[in-house]
């Protein structure tokens, strides 16, 4: 891991932050060691706030709405197995036998979970200004190029429908099938308690973006108006 915090230029004060963050709950179980699944639940939530200051800062052209599509679109899973390609982040992840086998580090959930957990290990270990870095090496410059831009973020699409109608939405997770470390999530997408469409996924948020394709193609075939 010794490369990936030079890549970053980052020196960690509690080193056993950067190794909970590329640990996998396959790994963890194994040695009996803490995920990074906390992790990646403060990762995410700094992702959200320094690419939404970023696009406000540099993208002034941009309304609210816009500014909403544009960070779905910077921080949904698509976006973040960039961000992990682009420091080579698969080759340090630390994995069960079994995912090791089946091609774990190269799985987009994993690539995707593993770089919140990073950033939110990062977060807590050496504060907003050290993820910074972060953005500014492998974060912004994906974002000026647009690199993610053959992503359809069908949840986005879905709310704004719905939004016009003042209509509600709800995501549910029914059900996690399979094994803690190679688990498939089945999320159902409710309109104002509608069952629009169900998806699956080896993240919450691939079934959630895949429930909501469906929800919008529904709408599409029965030609629904708001």
């Amino acid at each position: 891991m010794d490369k990936l915090v030079q890549f970053f230029d980052i020196k960690f004060n509690d080193e056993k932050l950067l190794e909970k963050s590329m640990t996998h709950s396959s790994y963890a179980n194994e040695h009996q060691k803490e995920s990074n699944e906390r992790l990646e639940f403060v990762g995410d939530a700094v992702l959200d706030l320094i690419v939404g200051t970023y696009l406000y800062e540099t993208h002034k052209e941009y309304r609210e709405g816009e500014l909403t599509k544009r960070r779905a679109r910077y921080v949904c899973e698509s976006a973040l197995v960039d961000y992990a390609k682009a420091c080579n982040l698969g080759d340090y992840l630390l994995l069960g036998h079994g995912e090791e086998k089946t091609g774990g580090r190269t799985r987009a959930a994993l690539l995707a979970d593993a770089f919140e957990a990073f950033v939110g290990a990062v977060f807590l270990d050496k504060g907003y200004e050290e993820v910074h870095k972060i953005a500014e090496k492998v974060v912004f410059p994906l974002i000026e190029e647009d690199r993610t831009n053959d992503f359809t973020d069908f949840k986005s699409h879905l709310q704004e429908l719905v939004q016009s109608d003042k209509r509600s939405l709800e995501y549910r997770l029914i059900s996690e099938i399979g094994p803690s470390h190679s688990k498939t999530f089945v999320i159902r997408v409710y309109m104002d308690d509608i069952l629009m469409g169900e998806g699956e996924g080896h993240s919450k948020k691939e079934a959630e973006q895949n429930a909501a394709e469906i929800a919008l193609k529904k709408l599409a075939k029965k030609s629904i108006k708001f």
